[in-house]
């Protein structure tokens, strides 16, 4: 620890470098996935009729439990069907997936087809249900 203190007075320049990159790369990591929204701002934004939610869960987990009035369009196939969303384009469109892993990727893609509006539901479904939530189911 001695010598680490010692490396960081001596290289000061050197750690500052390092540190101002790091914080840039963790910056541009988070804004490269997309503005997140919380479980009780997607209910504000779902109630007041401004915002769809897309499920991008596979078929089993979305048929367990799913958000009232959400499309389903899995991941594998949301650049195939990004166009079912053209009459939704107007609102604000709220991915959301299992716990929040890989709805940045789905933002991506519906970004790169031109919705500008997009965002990801934080922390997922798992979220969702931490914060009691209701599910509909089939």
């Amino acid at each position: 620890m001695e010598r680490l203190l010692e490396f960081v007075v001596n290289h000061y320049i050197l750690v500052s470098i390092f540190v101002a990159l790091l914080v840039a790369l963790i910056l541009l990591e988070s804004l490269r996935g997309g503005k997140k929204v919380s479980p009780q701002q997607a209910v504000s934004l779902i109630n007041r009729d401004e915002a769809i939610v897309v499920d991008i869960r596979d078929r089993k987990d979305f048929n367990e439990g799913r958000i009232t009035g959400s499309l389903h369009i899995p991941l594998s196939a949301i650049k195939e069907r990004a166009g079912e969303l053209k009459k939704h384009q107007d609102k604000q469109i709220i991915v959301a997936d299992k716990m929040g892993q890989h709805s940045a990727m789905a933002v991506k893609q519906l970004t790169a087809e031109g919705y500008t509006n997009v965002v990801r539901l934080s922390g997922g479904i798992a979220d969702w249900r931490g914060a009691n939530l209701p599910l509909v189911k089939k």
